[in-house]
């Protein structure tokens, strides 16, 4: 009864700065917000953001809505899925595979309990359907053997530092660690998108990649500033790929992760009054 409180009083207290902190993040509530951004840059992936305690059916309907309204439109875009958000779902996994069509499905990652469950599925699912594609995280350990079963699956990878710590190296360096996951990937994977705001980090990995004659692309979070990591992107002359959330304002590491790692609490309060790019 006593935890039951005090969560309820931490989403009491947290809910409107998280609120406001993911607000900026979002391109709207609705799919068609998302298509409309789509089509103001490049390249994009859609993905929706579900809120704490949505059903899995609700959630996999709104990834068919992403894939019915990319379907037949010349945007260079794709789909971003959460597995626990499908609550690790086969049959709708399954149903969302069938209806993608080809189009190129990208795992998320979350936290690192769900890492070890997240590749089993992907492995089984491109059994039946090769388009596929993960998120790789520098601040864990067990991505540079992921990036190996990622090479020998034939899957494209977007390398990030990760907003979770690994539980076994909570210091890690996440910079160095996705450095060392690109070395795995450069030259063996078949596209690789560094996904950073960081730009020396950007410049660091960008450059690995393109001297191993590795298809790679920047990408970022709609809402962040991106002055200088995209100018590391036009002098390197690599594509920009947005990651463009629509539905809820909810920050996907927010108060469930906030226990193990209290830092994040921190970041809540600075992504609430962080400057945005336009």
């Amino acid at each position: 009864m006593q935890s039951g409180l005090a969560k309820t009083a931490m989403r009491s207290l947290w809910g409107p700065l998280l609120r406001k902190a993911a607000e900026s993040y979002i391109v709207g509530a609705e799919i068609g917000d998302a298509l409309g951004k789509a089509a103001e840059f490049e390249a994009s992936t859609i993905c929706f953001w579900d809120a704490v305690g949505d059903d899995p059916r609700r959630v996999a309907d709104q990834y068919l809505n992403i894939i019915r309204g990319l379907a037949g439109t010349k945007l260079d875009s794709y789909l971003s899925i959460k597995l626990p958000s499908l609550a690790y779902d086969t049959a709708l996994l399954n149903e969302l595979l069938t209806a993608a069509a080809g189009l190129k499905v990208h795992f998320d990652s979350l936290g690192p309990e769900s890492a070890a469950r997240t590749f089993a599925m992907l492995e089984d699912a491109h059994e039946g359907y090769a388009n596929l594609s993960c998120t790789l995280p520098g601040v864990w350990r067990r991505s540079v053997d992921d990036a190996e079963l990622a090479v020998r699956l034939g899957l494209d990878v977007r390398v990030v530092k990760g907003q979770w710590p690994d539980p076994d190296e909570p210091e890690a360096d996440p910079s160095k660690g996705c450095l060392r996951v690109v070395d795995a990937l450069a030259g063996r994977a078949g596209r690789v998108a560094v996904a950073t705001h960081d730009p020396v980090l950007a410049e660091g990995a960008l450059r690995k990649l393109r001297a191993a004659g590795t298809n790679c692309e920047l990408e970022l979070l709609f809402g962040l500033p991106s002055r200088a990591v995209l100018e590391v992107a036009r002098q390197l002359g690599v594509k920009v790929r947005y990651y463009l959330p629509y539905g809820h304002a909810w920050l996907p590491y927010a108060l469930n992760q906030a226990k193990r790692n209290p830092r994040i609490l921190w970041w809540v309060v600075r992504d609430a009054f962080a400057p945005r790019s336009a």
